[in-house]
Parts: structure tokens; sequence; C-alpha cells
């Protein structure tokens, strides 16, 4: 089970990530594409399913979105509903500052704290206007369910500028987090400056690492790519033109994250850091789900191997 990996501070978690179907689909295309999901996944050996909450993030950054923003279903609510078939555990992720406080208690309660956690995710920017900050939701979840796994989010790029997310990783660690799970990975650099600090303060502080959840994201195009870049994902210049100027930019793009998990895993593996694997598709078109379940697949082979 998750829950259990999680609290033994297990190596190797593998995770799948999926945004809900937007608002005001049809019922019965929200059913044929949660048909779709669950035949994807349901033979996979991942140990969690991460359903995420999806908010506008407008005021992050004054470049135009490359896709439109448009609301989802909620997504505890979908997994609950449409994708019960598929047998793992659900992190079920909550922008906190979209929701009030009695509405994050009712979700918090509702929780199966055998089946199911949560991941809570801070405002986009300092200027988003927000009901609830994600410390303020870290402290109501301590007074309501103690017994409910929680994590957070960490950006391993961000520590490239201020250096110091090793020690956010830590605060939220202090403050009831179990696990972390990272944006997408494709500065491999800055994922072992991040990795590497958060181990060596853990050692001078007494602090047992948790599993920290990298997430790799396939890219089918140049869209995807300056889409990937606006939600915040740092790709270096050289690793963007190899993708720009590629034949295929899908099958480098998987080439280059399994090359990143590859080494990220050794790097880990020999300061027995903890790290586990997310894999997404930020794009809904097909090509680039089925490299997102061509690289879970990789993922899962590249674990069992060693």
């Amino acid at each position: 089970m998750l829950r259990d990996k999680i609290q033994n501070k297990k190596h190797g978690i593998v995770l799948y990530g999926i945004v809900p179907p937007k608002e005001g689909t049809d019922a019965q295309k929200i059913q044929a594409i949660a048909e779709r999901q669950i035949h994807r996944l349901s033979n996979k050996a991942i140990d969690g399913l991460v359903l995420y909450d999806i908010q506008d993030e407008a005021e992050r950054t004054d470049v135009e979105r490359p896709f439109p923003y448009i609301k989802t279903l909620d997504n505890f609510a979908y997994a609950r509903e449409q994708l019960a078939a598929i047998n793992t555990a659900k992190i079920i992720y909550r922008a906190v500052g979209k929701y009030s406080k009695d509405q994050l208690s009712d979700f918090i309660n509702a929780l199966d704290s055998n089946s199911e956690m949560s991941v809570f995710v801070g405002a986009a920017s300092k200027d988003q206007k927000v009901s609830l900050s994600v410390d303020q939701a870290y402290a109501l979840r301590n007074s309501l369910r103690p017994d409910l796994l929680l994590g957070g989010v960490t950006i391993p790029e961000r520590h490239s500028k201020k250096h110091d997310e090793h020690l956010r990783v830590a605060h939220k660690q202090q403050s009831g987090c179990s696990f972390f799970i990272s944006q997408g990975v494709y500065d491999l650099n800055a994922s072992k400056n991040f990795l590497s600090d958060y181990y060596y303060f853990c050692q001078e502080q007494a602090l047992e690492p948790v599993p920290i959840i990298f997430t790799l994201t396939p890219c089918g195009s140049t869209k995807t790519l300056e889409f990937m870049k606006w939600l915040g994902i740092s790709v270096p210049r050289w690793l963007e033109n190899e993708l720009r100027h590629a034949d295929d930019i899908l099958a480098s793009s998987v080439d280059f994250c399994m090359e990143n998990w590859l080494e990220l895993l050794d790097f880990a593996r020999k300061k027995q850091l903890p790290i586990g694997c997310n894999i997404e598709s930020v794009a809904v078109r097909k090509a680039e789900i089925d490299a997102s379940i061509q690289l879970l697949d990789a993922v899962i082979q590249s674990l069992n191997a060693n």
C-alpha cells in the first residue's frame, strides 16, 4: 500500500498523474474518458494515482498562456465516481486558496486515510487572492485529521534562483507533510542540487528524509514546450534546442526524461535518499498520453531491474 511505503520512507514509489475532464463535459463523454484512463492504468504496477486541482495561475506571469485555462470537474468526485475501478491509492491535490475553511474542512474529513491522501498547493503568486494560505491549510489538517497522510509540492528549479528549496521542504515536513511531488523535471542539475542540499541539511538537523517524487512529463510539440515553460518548468537552453530541432520531439523528450530519471535514481541510491517518480502528460493529445504510458513502463522496468 502507498500509505505504508510513504510512512516507511520507501524508495521507488511510482505514481501517475491526470487532470479530470473539463467542467461542462457531456456525461457520456466523461464516462468514455474515464474508461480509457481505466484501460490504460488498471494493469500498471503503480502505487498511486494523482489527480490535479487546476488553478488559473495567470497572475504568476505576464506571458500569455499558450493554452486557455479551462475549469475541470472536481478531482475528488471524479476519483471516487469515475475512477473507482482503478484499484490503487488516490492522491487528491487541493489548491487551497480556492476553498473556504469550511469547504476544505469538509474535504479533509471526507477522505479515507487508508486509500486516499492529499497534496496541498499554495498560491501561484504572492499577488493571488486566496481564502486560505497553505500554512493555514496544514494547521487545519493537523487539527482535524492528523491521521491523514499529507504531501507537499516541491519545485527544484526554484532552488537554482533562491537556493532554499530544501528549507521550504523541511518546513513543510515539520508542518505535517510526509512526501513531496515535484513540478515537471527537465533541469537535472537543479534537481540534483536540491537533493544534495536536502540530504546534507537532514544530516545536520537529524531529520529523516521523506520520499521526494519527481515528475516526468513528455513533450510532443513546440506548443507543449511553450506551455511547460509557461507553467514554470525550467528547460535548459541546450535541451530546448535539442527538442526544437529533433526529428521526433516526442520520442526525444521521452529519452531525455528517462536519462534524467536514471541519473537521479543513481544519485539518490548512493545517498540512500527515498525518491520516486510521477509520470504525467500536460497535453491531451493521444500521442503524448501514449508516450507518458511508455515512459511509465520504462520507469517501472528501471526499478525492477535494480
